[in-house]
């Protein structure tokens, strides 16, 4: 109510505005005749009388604007302020068109970077209740975060007392069969309450009901959005449609909405119920499963962070040899599923902030110099009564109105880089990354645009208003603004100019430090010679291969196949390949060794007597396995460095044996060689203790095949699969890359790729406008230096030392903006030292090369205004003023 009266009020103000200005002159004019009659009856004569009275009476212009002031805000003013504005970008179409590109450039970039920050950490979980879904898992000193055992998620379930409900989830995968062709499909295998814990209903079907997921419960299944519509065409009838997976009869019971999404499993195309027990669910010890659980209403997550911790304490005291010293662990589920994202985006988003406070300063810039143009023409309003408030005013609207172009020029820009970036985001990431689906313009996004154009606009309007709040009218009208402009610029320019450098130096070292953390990522010691190296994955049906021998048959059949194929050298099968993750571990005990039943974790890899040979591991002592390491022979392992200087620290392990808590009979096997470490996690996950098994030992129907070639192995990729699928037409051929191409596209490589693109560009950007800045200060030094460079020059200076002159004024801005911004560079590269590799945030090489850059540039920006300056004509330059 009240601003609808305000709008009232103003509406009558602006009906009234010609009788109250009609009014007003009347008032003024009646004063003017009574003063001027006082005059004329004192004796002055009539003209004398009416001169005095206009002197008592004041500035008639500065008495209207002063009323009208009073009056209130005026619509008519604001309109004409902005026409006068538009006018006044018409007359200085470069100058317009540029202010507007560059604070496109910088709001846009910030924008788009904002809108991925949105759809990440801001925008909620697009589940039920997010704040209340938390990931549940166990912890042990090894891993913070480590998944469940079946048979303790039961327990933890059946015994908590702070969560509504808990689930659990797991990776598997079947080999689909649609007509006559059988092919791979990721899966998930899931709680009968998952979806209900998510908050999460199926659109087509039902939900999984309880106690589905226990074992001897039908095979059901329900498919993701994308598979319904890929495979079966979107039909609405594929409810109770037998599915043969693996061998196996499943039921479809519902089809998931298009816009769920999980991106812990976020390719998966079918979720099916746990069911039956697999063989490592039948330990405590096996942990292979991913908790999810809701809290109840008014519990907090330090409550449920101490309930499950006393549960887990519990279950450690009743079974020690599987449970010691496990904890728990109850984290936000945002921040499991997004949090590894943020510091990369938080990077991001910094480096697109530096590049729009550069744009600002430069526009800021522009319009500072445009100001003291205008000196004169600023005095004389003053003159006529303008005041100091209706002249800001002015700088205000034109502020506004740039910062506006540039808003409506940088959300279009943003909505292109968003919609571009979204697209070239590697698809190996874009699957664990589905709320790439909501990244745009919404709400948040305009907010965020509008309040950086406010920002902006404050900048560009203060700029030119403080320089007029610190001089005087005489001033301006004394010297025209030539002597006071080349002051203030030498002084306010230059500070700003100092600014945009050691903003840029701050991207370009950021820029650096990624890069050379990028390639010290691709080219980081593996142990094993990734090149001519091709890959492939294999699941073979249990129908087929069920049992032990079997499998053992079937790689002995793959590998003699594959080594028959031209160009292939050697080959070999492993359980999993390098490069993937720091996973399948197995827990050891050394006799002879102290032991308190505490997990000693390594990684076991289940390997054929070629595999080692076929990556070029090499052997630091003892021996590779043969083929003589078979079912029939006592169980050998080979242990890597980091194994051997861990648990046999200055001994040698060979001939050593090692089992497992118990020392079961099974267990134990003999160290007979020693390799250096293969790097079977991530490329920047630090090397772990691992041991390795003849795969005869432990064959499983899931593996790996790797095959060594003289030739070009992406060539190979393509031929494999088809002699795998040669064998029998149901093995499930799939995932086939070069190891080459798995070193570089490693999640990990992915990330530190796009950052350094990315921030790479920005600082490009940045670069671009401060070498520009640096030149505008410069030619204008120049400009209003000219009367003085004639004087040197006619009084005998010659040009170089001219050119000396305007380069060393260039050179101490870059100098004073490299200094600052290698200070800066360094504290921010410790904020971002999460994303370095390899690298020291004060790593000297790269500081000195993005010094060199810059200083580089800054040499040939100023290379034009010293050149300039040396031409001058002495005759000419003194008859300048």
């Amino acid at each position: 109510m009240n601003a609808l009266l305000r709008l009232l009020r103003k509406i009558a103000v602006l009906l009234r505005r010609e009788s109250f200005d009609r009014d007003l002159q009347e008032e003024m004019a009646f004063h003017r005749e009574q003063v001027t009659k006082e005059f004329e009856a004192s004796g002055i004569a009539p003209d004398a009388a009416r001169y005095a009275a206009m002197r008592q009476f004041g500035n008639a212009t500065l008495l209207r604007e002063r009323s009208h002031e009073v009056m209130g805000f005026r619509v008519e003013t604001v309109v004409q302020d902005l026409r006068f504005a538009v006018r006044q970008l018409r007359r200085s179409p470069g100058l317009a068109v540029t202010a507007i590109l560059v604070l496109a450039l910088g709001i846009g970039a910030s924008t788009a970077i904002f809108g991925f920050v949105d759809a990440v950490l801001i925008q909620p979980l697009a589940y039920a209740r997010p704040h209340q879904l938390v990931d549940v898992n166990e912890s042990s000193a090894t891993f913070a975060r480590s998944n469940l055992s079946r048979d303790d998620y039961d327990d933890w379930k059946r015994l908590n007392r702070t969560l509504s409900s808990l689930d659990v989830y797991g990776g598997t995968g079947f080999l689909l069969r649609l007509g006559s062709v059988s092919e791979p499909v990721p899966a998930a295998r899931v709680s009968d309450g998952f979806f209900h814990t998510l908050g999460v209903e199926p659109m087509l079907g039902r939900d999984f009901r309880t106690g589905e997921d226990k074992p001897g419960q039908p095979k059901i299944a329900i498919l993701s959005y994308g598979t319904w519509m890929k495979r079966f065409g979107g039909r609405r009838d594929v409810i109770g449609q037998s599915l043969s997976l693996t061998g196996e009869a499943y039921t479809i019971v519902g089809v998931l909405p298009r816009s769920f999404a999980f991106a812990p499993r976020a390719n998966a195309e079918l979720w099916v119920p746990l069911l039956d027990k697999n063989g490592c669910e039948t330990r405590r010890s096996c942990h292979n499963l991913y908790g999810v659980g809701r809290l109840r209403n008014d519990v907090t997550l330090q409550a449920a962070v101490a309930d499950l911790k006393g549960i887990a304490a519990q279950l450690a005291l009743q079974y020690p040899g599987s449970n010691k010293d496990q904890g728990a662990s109850v984290l936000p589920l945002s921040e499991v599923l997004v949090g590894n994202l943020r510091p990369t985006l938080m990077i991001l988003l910094a480096g697109a902030g530096l590049l729009l406070l550069i744009a600002c300063v430069n526009v800021a810039s522009l319009l500072l110099v445009r100001a003291e143009s205008r000196r004169r023409e600023t005095a004389v309003r003053g003159a006529l009564g303008a005041t100091s408030g209706r002249l800001v005013q002015q700088f205000v609207t034109e502020g506004l109105l740039l910062a506006g172009l540039g808003c409506v020029a940088g959300v279009g820009l943003a909505v292109l880089m968003m919609s571009l970036l979204t697209r070239i985001v590697p698809k190996p990431i874009a699957q664990g990354m589905p709320f790439l689906a909501v990244v745009g313009l919404n709400g948040h996004t305009a907010l965020f645009a509008a309040s950086v154009t406010l920002m902006a606009a404050v900048l560009l309007a203060a700029t030119p208003a403080l320089r007029l709040a610190f001089r005087e009218i005489r001033e301006g009208l004394a010297d025209g603004g030539r002597g006071a402009a080349s002051r203030l610029w030498r002084r306010l320019g230059a500070n700003l100019v100092v600014v945009e450098l050691s903003v840029a130096v701050v991207l370009l070292a950021s820029a650096g430090l990624l890069a050379k953390s990028f390639y010290r990522l691709l080219h980081v010691e593996t142990g094993f010679d990734a090149s001519h190296l091709a890959t492939v994955y294999v699941m073979a049906p249990d129908s087929t291969y069920a049992k032990p021998e079997q499998q053992v048959a079937l790689y002995h059949q793959i590998l003699e196949k594959v080594l028959a194929l031209p160009g292939v050298k050697s080959a070999g099968i492993t359980s999993d390949l390098p490069l993937q993750c720091n996973c399948d571990t197995d827990w050891i005990r050394i006799p002879g060794k102290p032991f308190h039943g505490e997990h000693n974790e390594v990684l076991q890899r289940d390997v054929s007597p070629q595999y080692l040979a076929a990556l070029k591991a090499k052997l630091v002592r003892g021996r590779m396995f043969t083929e003589a390491d078979d079912l029939s022979h006592p169980r050998v392992t080979i242990l890597n460095e980091s194994m051997a200087r861990k648990y046999f620290p200055g001994e040698d392990p060979i001939g050593k044996m090692i089992g497992d808590g118990d020392f079961t009979p099974k267990s134990m096997r003999q160290v007979v060689g020693v390799i250096e470490d293969v790097r079977e996690g991530a490329p920047d996950d630090e090397a772990w203790p691992a041991e390795y098994f003849s795969i005869d030992h432990a064959p499983d129907s899931y593996f790996a095949v790797a095959a060594r070639t003289a030739q070009n192995e992406e060539a190979l990729l393509p031929v494999l699969v088809k002699t795998l699928r040669a064998i029998n037409p149901d093995l499930g051929v799939y995932g086939e890359i070069t190891m080459t191409a798995q070193l570089s596209s490693s999640q990990s490589a992915l990330l530190h790729r796009s950052s350094t693109w990315l921030v790479g560009g920005f600082s490009a950007m940045a670069l671009v406008l401060a070498v520009v800045g640096l030149y505008g200060v410069i030619a204008y030094s120049v400009s209003q230096r000219t009367r003085e460079i004639g004087v040197r020059m006619a009084l005998g200076a010659q040009r170089g030392a001219i050119h000396r002159l305007i380069l060393k004024e260039a050179g101490w801005l870059t100098g004073m903006g490299i200094l600052f911004g290698l200070a800066c560079s360094v504290t921010a590269a410790q904020l971002m030292r999460s994303l370095l590799f390899g690298v020291h945030a004060w790593d000297l090489p790269t500081l000195a090369g993005v010094a060199a850059v810059l200083g580089l540039s800054a040499l040939l920006a100023s290379l034009i205004p010293a050149l300039r300056a040396s031409s001058v004509n002495p005759v000419e330059a003194l008859n300048v003023e």
